[in-house]
């Protein structure tokens, strides 16, 4: 996806001159379900409602994927880079469609030309910019590109239903 690409959104595109939001790890927890060790965005900035955001993800030592990913060489696993795009795309459908503080839930259904170029380490700092292509009702679809100082380490095209949920069903009852 490029520049000049459009998202088809049911929300609209971003109102003209309309400053970019965003979200630090308080209202991150207000918008999304993933709590540490799983949560992994710490910021997501210049939030476009119903365009794109890009979020954060500071690379510590201390995260617990490289005890064993890899022992000497901690490299963040791939698929952590993938999830955090998601990650961040969930918050941008939060509040693009303005649902901050429902408890939705975000659900991966697709992962598509997904490819890794550069190793995530700790002491990175991730920048993941993340476009809407495609959003309807429950069903959205992402272009994500995860960059370590200005170059791709990781991009994918992804898509995710947000529904509400069933907290009797989630309760056991």
């Amino acid at each position: 996806m490029n520049d000049t690409d459009t998202a088809e959104t049911s929300a609209g595109p971003a109102a003209a001159g309309e400053a970019p939001g965003r979200a630090d790890m308080a209202r991150i927890l207000r918008m999304i379900p993933h709590r540490y060790p799983f949560l992994l965005v710490d910021e997501v900035r210049d939030i476009r409602k119903g365009v794109s955001a890009v979020g954060i993800k500071n690379v510590t030592a201390n995260e617990p994927h490289f005890t064993g990913h890899f022992p000497g060489e901690p490299i963040m696993p791939g698929v952590l880079i993938v999830e955090a795009l998601a990650q961040t795309a969930a918050v941008l459908v939060v509040d693009t469609l303005e649902m901050e503080g429902q408890d939705l839930l975000v659900y991966f259904m697709t992962l598509d030309k997904g490819r890794f170029r550069q190793r995530g380490v700790p002491g990175d700092r991730l920048e993941l910019h993340t476009k809407i292509l495609r959003g309807r009702g429950k069903i959205w679809k992402f272009w994500g590109e995860a960059k370590v100082d200005g170059k791709v380490a990781a991009e994918a095209e992804y898509s995710a239903m947000i529904v509400m949920p069933d907290h009797h069903s989630r309760q056991g009852g």
